[in-house]
């Protein structure tokens, strides 16, 4: 990934939340020669180092676990915006502006294994349901479901874990500009009410 120097942001913390607040990512691999590519919600693990996961039986995903080269990157995409370059004060001075696209991503790159356990599965679902729940004011437990269904959907998926090799992130946010530019952009996003730019307004003003 291209990263200049004052969009890159290394810091497991800020790349961890980011994957907890946009858990479904990108996931690239090589099949055979051919690229592999997938759309997975992923949870990390407390220490960093770890994403799981689950995948249909039938997905080619698992056949990439089960190859040689079991290399693979999940990309998780936070916040992105357009910038108008009419936000800038130096529109008004000398014209000499132009539009940009500002978003948060994080590269998660490592190695996938596949988790064949039904206790494990069983524990996994239920957690990444207990953790999304809450957000839709909602209680829905896994036992709430007929037992004999659980036991049908579980069958039909298997675990994934990705161990994680190198843990990367591109924060553009306007970093580049200068500080009256940068607060210009912030002042008209605060205008605007519209969702994506709420949450990039959020990602700016962050210490």
């Amino acid at each position: 990934m291209y990263a200049p120097k004052h969009f890159l942001v290394e810091d497991p913390q800020i790349l961890g939340e980011l994957i907890s607040q946009y858990p479904l990512a990108t996931v690239i691999a090589n099949l055979h020669g051919e690229l592999e590519i997938n759309h997975l919600p992923l949870m990390l693990s407390k220490d960093g180092k770890k994403l799981y996961g689950h995948i249909a039986r039938t997905n080619p995903l698992k056949q990439v676990a089960l190859q040689a080269k079991r290399d693979i990157t999940a990309v998780f995409h936070g916040p992105q915006a357009y910038i108008t370059p009419a936000w800038y004060p130096s529109k008004q001075e000398t014209g000499k502006v132009v539009p940009t696209w500002n978003y948060a991503v994080v590269h998660a790159s490592g190695l996938i294994n596949l988790i064949d356990d039904p206790e494990w599965l069983r524990q996994h679902v239920s957690q990444m349901t207990d953790l999304h729940e809450p957000t839709y004011q909602s209680d829905w437990k896994l036992a709430d479901a007929p037992e004999e269904y659980v036991q049908m959907m579980l069958k039909a998926i298997i675990g994934i874990e990705i161990n994680i090799t190198e843990l990367i992130g591109k924060f553009k946010l306007s970093q580049n500009r200068s500080p009256a530019e940068y607060a210009g952009v912030v002042d008209h996003l605060k205008e605007s009410s519209a969702p994506n730019l709420q949450d990039m307004l959020r990602l700016m003003q962050k210490p």
